[in-house]
């Protein structure tokens, strides 16, 4: 299949500096079930495609099981893709010596969902700000100790905080020092997964105006893994939804959010209260990737459902400025078709605050 991907010229927009690029990129796990039984094949990312630019912010949203934190490892460089191309800061991240690799890691940095586990209670944060200077860096202990302080101030904690244990800290404090260890190497992409998810609400705010300002003052690139819609309005430029390990609509967040043209996009954005006037409850369980679908992964929760679905996969294509995946999209455009009553889905009104 041949890579596919939006690009700011076709969107009205000044090209900028890619800094991530992924092509088909795949990733294939082996499961064994007894010594005498062939092994299968799990596919959690298949064929995923897109660029991020500099201080951009790209975020992948789908249900849990879907791929999202298997392309988030495949990103960092944890994980080598099975099939694709993966490009860095212009460098080929895929077919590299292991030297090379390490140097790479340094421009692609993780921002963990649980501030609470995410840090080494037995040292203190000067500690854990310095350790990536002290393995990757020439700096000396001064030098180390005085980047560790400035960090802290531009996360917007007192340098003081040094000298303090993670277990002293509120959450959404810890992850700030999460933020700032991920800044320690100067990187040029921000692999965010669920980074304020175990934040309360109002701190979750404060967390994601903290991204966006390092993002605007450093140009930063973002990939945010999320299953908070509201969340991604507020942060993200580009939204790539997944279903299964395929995505199924990819492209501007505001073209998404504004009408969304697959069955399966709509279902999320109805899911969240204030996105849409229905909400719409897909009845089944997400399939299991060790035996997917035949033809559309979505084939078998979809309100719209056709015998095609069933039989030819469709493949990602532009329409109204985005990719979709699916046979009939087009008649999305002009508002969507009624749901039909013999497919196994619930659509209840929801109710407006006064």
């Amino acid at each position: 299949m041949t890579a596919v991907t939006p690009s700011t010229a076709a969107m009205g927009q000044a090209p900028n500096e890619v800094v991530v690029e992924a092509s088909n990129l795949q990733r294939t796990y082996e499961i064994r079930r007894g010594m005498f039984r062939a092994p299968s094949q799990l596919r959690a990312v298949g064929d995923i495609s897109f660029r991020i630019e500099r201080g951009r912010t790209l975020a992948v949203v789908g249900e849990s099981g879907c791929g999202k934190s298997t392309l988030a490892r495949m990103i960092a460089l944890i994980e080598k893709p099975t099939a694709g191309q993966l490009t860095l800061v212009g460098t080929d991240a895929v077919n590299q010596a292991p030297d090379r690799k390490r140097e790479l890691r340094q421009a692609v940095q993780l921002v963990f969902q649980n501030p609470y586990g995410s840090l080494n209670p037995r040292k203190k944060v000067s500690a854990v700000l310095e350790d990536p200077l002290a393995i990757n860096t020439t700096l000396s202990k001064p030098e180390r100790a005085a980047k560790a302080r400035e960090m802290l101030a531009r996360v917007g904690l007192r340098p003081e905080y040094a000298n303090r244990y993670p277990h002293m800290f509120s959450g959404g404090q810890r992850q700030r020092i999460a933020i700032a260890r991920a800044l320690m190497l100067s990187p040029r992409l921000l692999v965010a997964d669920e980074p304020v998810s175990a934040l309360d609400v109002s701190i979750q705010a404060q967390v994601l105006n903290l991204l966006a300002d390092l993002q605007a003052e450093l140009g930063l690139a973002y990939l945010f893994i999320s299953h908070d819609l509201g969340v991604v309005r507020h942060i993200a430029h580009d939204v790539l939804v997944m279903y299964l390990g395929h995505a199924v609509e990819q492209g501007p967040k505001s073209r998404i959010f504004a009408r969304p043209l697959h069955p399966y996009t709509q279902a999320l954005l109805a899911s969240t209260p204030g996105l849409s006037s229905q909400r719409i409850v897909l009845k089944g369980e997400l399939p299991s990737p060790l035996n997917p679908p035949s033809g559309c992964v979505f084939s078998t929760r979809c309100p719209h459902v056709a015998p095609r679905c069933r039989e030819e996969r469709p493949l990602p294509r532009m329409l109204d400025e985005r990719l979709v995946a699916c046979h009939f999209s087009e008649k999305f455009l002009d508002g969507a078709p009624p749901v039909r009553a013999d497919v196994p889905v619930l659509a209840v009104p929801m109710a407006t605050s006064p």
